[in-house]
Formats: C-alpha cells, structure tokens, sequence
C-alpha cells in the first residue's frame, strides 16, 4: 500500500545498525535484531516480545469501525489532516507540489462539466466513479485476467479503503465485480491495503493482503477464494486466525506492508517479502512458510539500502538473460537475473534494479551497486507519474505483465467535482533488455493493438524549428509508432565543430528549460493533446546532446509546462536518458488517451506516463504535430497515427458475463 506518511516517530535508538558495513561473507550472521554472545538469552526474549506484541494486538481490538456515510466523508476531506497521512497510506500526494510551484494559494481553476467529462478515459482501466489507487493481486484463472485494486467505494478521495475487482478475457475490456472484500474485521478495519497473489502446487490461490487494524497497526492477512469451481472468483473468505504476520519489534507499527507474491525457495517452502524501513534505511524482510498461517522470520534481509526511507509495494521476480519470455515468480538458474524493485515513499517513485538472488539465505545483490534500489542515479519502470506498481506471471501467455496506479496531477477539489480520481497504466510486459543486459523493457501488452482503427501513414523530412500539422483529424485517442533519423552530415559536423558545447554531462530533461529550449541536436519528437495555436501542447520528444568525449548521448523527455491553461496542476518535465545503441535509430511509441500520455522510447528502455488536464485542446479542438527545435539538424521522421476505439468496461452482470464468455 503506498504511503505518505511523513510523521511517525524516529525510532530511540541512538545509531541505525544497517548502516554499518557489513562484508558479503558475513550476510548469513547479519543480522539488526540480535547480538550473537547473547544469543541464547536475546531470542528467549524476542520471542517473548512478540508473544508479547501479538497477545496485545489481538486483546485490544474493539471492533471500532468508521463511519460509511458520504456526507461524513466529504466533510472529514476537508480537514486539514489528512486521514491517509494519519494511517501512513498513500493519497493524492500533489499538494506539497503546488505548494512548491507556487500555486497551491491561488485560485481554483473554473473547470467546467464538458472539460471534466474529456478528460474520462476511453481504454484505460478506472472504475465507474470514486477513489482508485494501488494495483492488488493480479493473476490469471480459468480464461479470465483478475484485477483488484485499492477503492474507495464512498468518495472521489482516500478513505474508506476496500478491494475493487474487475475481470477481463484481454486485458482490455473488462466487466466491474461485487467488491471482493471490505474492511470488515478488527485486522482490517481502517482498510483492506495492498496484497498479492499465490497461486500453490495443487492449482489453488492463496492471497495476502495488509491490513491496518482498528489501532492502525499494520497487520499481514491471508484470504482465499470461497469456491474454486467459479472462474469468477466473486466471493473471498478471511482465515479465521488473522492477522498471520504482525510487525517485528524493531519495526514500527506504520511501517510493514504489502506482501509480495511468494516463491519456492529449493528448500520446497514458499518465500515472501515485505517492505519497511529503519530510521532512514529501506528494507525488504523475507518471511518462510509452508501454509500461509505461520512463517519463519529471517535475520537476514532481502536487501536494504541507506537512505531511501520507507520501501512500498516491494516487488521481487526472475527474468531471463538470454529469451524475451517472462518467467514464473519460483524459476531460478543460471540464465536468471532477480529484480527488486520498491515504490519510494518520500519520492513518489518507483525503482528498481538488476541483481543476483541467493536461494541458500535469501538475500540479493545489485549487479550494479551505483544503481542501486532508491538511488539518486537509480532505474526507474518510469520516469512520469506512475507508482505502487505490481507484477504477475501470465501462465496463459508466458509473459510477466506489469501494473501501476496512475495517480492525477491535479487538485483534489476537482477530483472531487468530477466524482473520480485515478486510473490505471495500459498492462505492460517486462523483460531483461537482452541488447544491454542492463536494464529491464516494457511494452503496452499486444492486446491493446485489438483497438486500432484507421491509420495513417507518414514520411517527412523536418527542417530545423519546424513545427508541422499531422492530418489525423481529432487527436484525443491515438496511437503513434515513430522511428526519427538525424542525417549523417549534421552528426559528423557537430561532433567535429569544437565550438558547439559539450552538454550531455549536465543535461537533464528536468531542468533544461523544456521543449523549446534549442540545441544543437534537439528537440524533436510530436506535441500531442494541442489546440491549433500550439497555446496548450505536451511534447514528447528526444533531444540528443554531445558529450566531452565526443560521444553522443540521447534523452527522452515529455514537457507538460504548457498543457493546460489551469494553474490548479502540477506540471512538471519529465524524462530521462535512453540507450541507444550502434545502428538503432531513434523510436518512440506514444499512446493517447484523453488525459493521460504512455511514452516508449527505443522500444520500452525509457518510458514516461503523464497526466495532462487541457482546457482547450480537447475533443475536436486536440490536435498533433511533429516538431523539430534543433538549429543546425534536419530530422527525417517516419511514423504510422492510429485512431483508437474505445474499451468495453461494463458494470456486472451476468448478462455482460456471459456475452463476454461467449467471444
């Protein structure tokens, strides 16, 4: 479950004992909650403190529940406290930006009924209304893709926290479900948070989920289907011995949650780990079991690293060094990389590295450690807005397939005005990039292609501060596959021209002033979602820069400074640089879809998801072009515009069930 919150108490202890080094040799003895010449004495008494812990968890629960009531709702909203701050749960998170930007004082955008209705999507999944955030156990049983997620049933804000679920046949269009579980019992009663799927040896799910209890205590749980005969999987029950992991006594009680989806360890036991901190330090512990209802804690840790604060929706699985295929959560080799990725809490991002996994102790090495999980320099699934996203094992494909809440850049009051607030990214495969070994591609899962109507195609050459118009009538729901070629004799002139500066080293697509800020090589790429007059517009382009050493190096950025005439966004540059290697040339696939932009460049190494809000550029109004702000370079740019159609997301019932069984 992601969090937010930034209040909970330092822990007493005068110095944080992850910081200090320890050598790989000594991985099986490290260990921050035991003293090895007191080591008899110390695990009598760390057993009797969580005896201890869980006795009086359990004793001083009062079934206290919070109020359903939509008019308390709206009203506890507009508080200053935030309720998600309170619980440690993650929320609309934009209001320290606004802040910062400077706009947070000023006056609310006018937003009007049709603006509002635009910016619905037309193929990404959201529910009918109401709050949504993070993606929940995931999997694939019986011909049908399973989706749940955080929801509040009652708001377009944070609260009231259950399971949403939705079933789809592709991944693409999908039928809403009852509510799969609700916070209904004391270990869950300030909401049913962030869990995963398992599927076990005979065939059966098992599904662990945190709760946070009535002290909000955040508590592991297990549920499970009520009837497996139903490929719907509509009913769920709650083991009667919950909660089955409660946190350790070094770990404070806001900060242990959101189980991951468990592996065979050789040992034939199911492992899992769960995400925490230490005072500073990001922690994923690693738990063992045989049945779900009671584990064995590890001293080790999957992993940690200094300075990264809490770690959410942590993330653990294989992929292959050397096929395009995805893996399943237990496949371990020597072909085999592991990836450990974690959602940032204080940055709101989600990171992730390659690694080796060591089955013996249940532990992970970066192969890259100044890359490592939450650092400054670190990979990221994406470098927009996308967060507390979750993996799973399509068995019926072969592939891994990942999800991400796509929170919105705008203010809560007009969530609030348009009755809903979130949706999720197009579903993703992942695999190893088996061209660099380095890093991890994702790609809008083939499905999506299903919804491609009319296309047309493009070649053309793009003189320097050209800004031409693509005739693809309205540009609200598109798909765009592009492929961009800088001619030889401009590259060989810049790179031997010892007057045009050196810039790669310090570019960054953050702080380099956006898309119109010229260089030598860029920018160039397409303005998507603008009106005619280019007076609201969001680049996604590439700008390539010349380095010291003569070498180029290529940034993918997408510029949402001037999407929108509304002050009450967040508008930031976002992006990233690229690989790009020896006789690629540049590509970049954009999806469209009313207020949300999914950028692809060189086939998925680098990708950017934005939330953008215009006020003009909207329906018949939104156009495309194709730009170039280079001032020396020509661009040849090659590149297919579908139209997209819309998804089918229904309300249940069987009616719907039964026509979407029968295709």
């Amino acid at each position: 479950m992601a969090s937010s919150d930034a209040l909970l108490p330092i822990s007493a202890r005068e110095e944080d004992p992850l910081l200090s080094d320890v050598s790989r040799s000594d991985r099986n003895a490290e260990t921050h909650r035991s003293r090895r010449p007191v080591k008899g004495l110390l695990a009598v008494s760390f057993g009797l403190l969580f005896i201890a812990f869980y006795v009086a968890l359990i004793a001083t629960h009062d079934g206290s529940r919070r109020s359903n009531d939509p008019k308390l709702e709206s009203n506890e909203t507009s508080t200053s406290t935030s309720r998600a701050h309170l619980a440690g749960v993650s929320e609309k998170s934009n209001g320290q930006l606004l802040k910062l930007s400077g706009v947070r004082n000023a006056v609310a955008f006018a937003w009007n009924n049709s603006v509002l209705s635009w910016q619905r999507t037309a193929f990404h999944f959201q529910p009918e209304q109401n709050w949504m955030n993070d993606p929940n156990g995931p999997l694939f049983y019986k011909g049908w893709y399973h989706f749940f997620y955080q929801y509040n049933p009652n708001a377009a804000v944070w609260g009231d926290i259950v399971w949403g679920h939705a079933v789809s046949k592709d991944l693409i269009h999908w039928v809403h479900l009852p509510i799969a579980m609700v916070a209904d019992q004391w270990y869950d009663a300030n909401g049913v948070w962030t869990g995963s799927a398992t599927f076990l040896d005979d065939g059966s799910i098992v599904m662990l989920y945190t709760g946070s209890t009535d002290k909000s205590v955040q508590v592991q749980n297990l549920a499970y289907p009520e009837d497996l005969n139903d490929p719907l999987l509509v009913k769920w029950v709650k083991y009667s011995g919950n909660p089955v992991l409660v946190p350790p006594p070094d770990i404070l009680p806001k900060d242990f949650r959101d189980p991951t989806t468990a592996w065979k360890t050789s040992a034939g036991k199911w492992r899992i780990t769960i995400g925490s901190k230490i005072n500073k330090t990001g922690i994923s512990l690693v738990y063992d079991t045989t049945d779900f209802k009671t584990y064995e804690k590890h001293d080790t840790l999957l992993h940690k690293v200094p300075n990264t604060g809490m770690w959410e929706c942590v993330d653990f699985y294989p992929v292959s060094k050397t096929a395009v295929n995805g893996l399943d959560t237990s496949v371990n080799g020597p072909n085999v990389k592991h990836i450990v990725k974690a959602s940032m809490d204080d940055t709101r991002f989600d990171h992730y590295a390659v690694g080796t996994y060591f089955d013996s102790n249940g532990t992970w090495i970066p192969d890259d450690p100044t890359i490592d999980v939450g650092m400054s320099a670190s990979l990221r699934y994406d470098y927009g807005k996308f967060y507390a996203s979750k993996t799973f094992y399509d068995q019926n494909k072969g592939r891994r397939i990942l999800w991400s809440w796509i929170g919105e850049s705008d203010s809560e009051a007009a969530d609030v005005q348009k009755g809903w607030s979130s949706l999720q990214g197009i579903p993703r495969t992942v695999v190893l990039d088996t061209k660099t070994g380095k890093n991890l591609v994702q790609w809008p899962v083939e499905e999506i292609e299903s919804l491609r109507l009319s296309s047309k195609q493009f070649d053309m050459e793009v003189g320097p501060g050209s800004v031409v118009p693509v005739d693809v009538d309205t540009a609200t729901q598109l798909d765009i596959e592009a492929e961009f070629e800088i001619k030889k004799e401009f590259l060989d002139k810049i790179l031997g021209d010892a007057s045009v500066a050196a810039e790669a080293e310090e570019f960054s697509c953050q702080k380099s002033g956006g898309s119109t800020v010229r260089g030598a090589l860029g920018p160039f790429g397409f303005s998507v979602l603008a009106d005619k007059s280019l007076s609201e517009q969001t680049p996604v382009y590439f700008y390539v820069a010349k380095g010291k050493d003569s070498k180029l190096k290529t940034f993918f950025c997408t510029d949402t400074s001037r999407s929108t005439f509304a002050n009450d966004v967040v508008k930031p540059i976002y992006g990233s640089s690229v690989p790009v290697l020896r006789g690629e040339k540049l590509t970049m696939r954009i999806l469209v879809d009313h207020s949300i932009v999914e950028g692809f460049a060189q086939g998925g190494r680098t990708c950017i998801t934005s939330r953008v809000y215009p006020t003009k550029a909207i329906y018949g109004a939104a156009k495309l072009f194709v730009f170039n702000n280079a001032i020396d370079a020509t661009v040849t740019a090659s590149f297919k515009v579908w139209q997209m159609n819309s998804a089918f997301i229904h309300p249940y019932s069987e009616e719907v069930v039964r026509a979407i069984s029968s295709t």
